[in-house]
């Protein structure tokens, strides 16, 4: 029954410095400080543990004396990581590869992640705590911006192709030995920049605005090109910021109030 009655507090329970970040100016840090210098309280008790969980459907903060003003739609958590090469974006492997939540940790485990890159991509990773959230950015029709290196020169049909669309009712080259998926249809691409082109290979930047299984690499090996290199360098207007590979950021307040700006006008 304590182990029942623990998780209940858990679920119903947020914690203080991530109630303040998300529904104040204050950063998590800041917050850290506040607490620490007893600046907040929770019901007119002045807070000393930094451990300490709010519930927002009943408990009042207040940081200098002025209560924060809670907007629900806030209480959730996104992060961005920069997901290494060689690492599965999934909880469990098989064959005991390496994961995402070997490098992020534990306490990350309950973060459901916005799609997968495959094993051999890295780059833009995002993760939440909120299945709604998961959901609304895994299906949305947000930018994603890549950088790609692949195997050969581009060419005029590429080109065409990215500018029109493709509509393959084999799209099998390119995807997981695995997978189930047969027919795809590649919308045309947002933007495009071919870096460098020649025989041995090619770099392009290409924008998309959607996140099908393996696409990029179904798209070029169309073509008979391999892709040799792929990072994700943007989704949504949400960057790396000069993130090292394998590390974790939380969103900043403006990425917040952006993807908060956008969530409402799908819900609209």
């Amino acid at each position: 029954m304590e182990k029942r009655t623990k998780k209940f507090e858990e679920v119903i329970k947020t914690r203080l410095n991530k109630f303040i970040s998300h529904n104040s100016k204050y950063s998590r840090r800041e917050a850290d400080r506040l607490i620490a210098d007893g600046k907040v309280k929770i019901n007119k008790i002045t807070v000393e543990d930094m451990g300490s969980g709010v519930d927002v459907d009943n408990d009042v903060v207040t940081v200098n004396d002025k209560t924060i003003r809670i907007e629900k739609d806030k209480m959730y958590t996104v992060i961005v990581y920069n997901k290494p090469k060689g690492e599965l974006v999934t909880k469990n492997d098989p064959r005991e590869r390496r994961i995402i939540y070997d490098t992020l940790g534990k306490k990350y485990l309950h973060f459901r992640p916005v799609g997968r890159l495959d094993y051999a991509s890295e780059g833009v990773l995002l993760l939440s705590d909120s299945i709604e959230i998961v959901d609304g950015l895994m299906h949305s029709n947000l930018e994603r911006t890549y950088k790609i290196k692949v195997n050969g020169p581009i060419n005029k049909s590429m080109e065409m192709a990215m500018q029109e669309g493709l509509d393959l009712e084999d799209a099998s080259v390119g995807g997981h030995s695995k997978s189930k998926i047969t027919s795809m249809y590649f919308k045309p691409f947002v933007a495009y920049d071919i870096l460098t082109n020649g025989d041995k290979f090619s770099k392009i930047k290409v924008i998309i605005s959607e996140g099908k299984n393996r696409e990029l690499r179904r798209f070029f090996a169309h073509f008979g090109l391999d892709i040799m290199d792929l990072k994700r360098v943007d989704f949504g207007g949400i960057s790396l910021n000069n993130l090292p590979t394998g590390k974790s950021r939380f969103l900043s307040k403006e990425e917040y109030t952006n993807l908060r700006s956008y969530l409402k006008q799908e819900n609209d």
